[in-house]
């Protein structure tokens, strides 16, 4: 009994070009110089959200820790996501 080729070359092509488009995305980005300054500032946010009002910006800080294991005490996997805002309004 012969193996239909036809769909399975449709779907080898379209994976095949996503991995293309992978592969050039990933030789072309420039890799940034690390601040450490940046990763200092993250590392001293607190867990959770706060938002503090001054004369003319609004600065908000949002932190989440947690650690994801597969099973009681399987493999574990720790998210920690910070992030920093600073809206500042000014009357032109």
């Amino acid at each position: 009994m012969p193996l239909p080729l036809a769909p399975i070359a449709g779907l080898a092509m379209r994976y095949g070009a996503v991995a293309l488009a992978g592969y050039v995305v990933a030789r072309n980005v420039q890799k940034a110089p690390r601040d450490m300054r940046g990763d200092d500032a993250m590392d001293d946010v607190a867990e959770g959200l706060s938002a503090r009002k001054g004369a003319n910006a609004l600065h908000g800080t949002a932190r989440l820790k947690r650690v994801v294991r597969l099973g009681a005490n399987g493999p574990g996997l720790e998210i920690d996501a910070t992030s920093l805002a600073r809206i500042k309004f000014r009357k032109v």
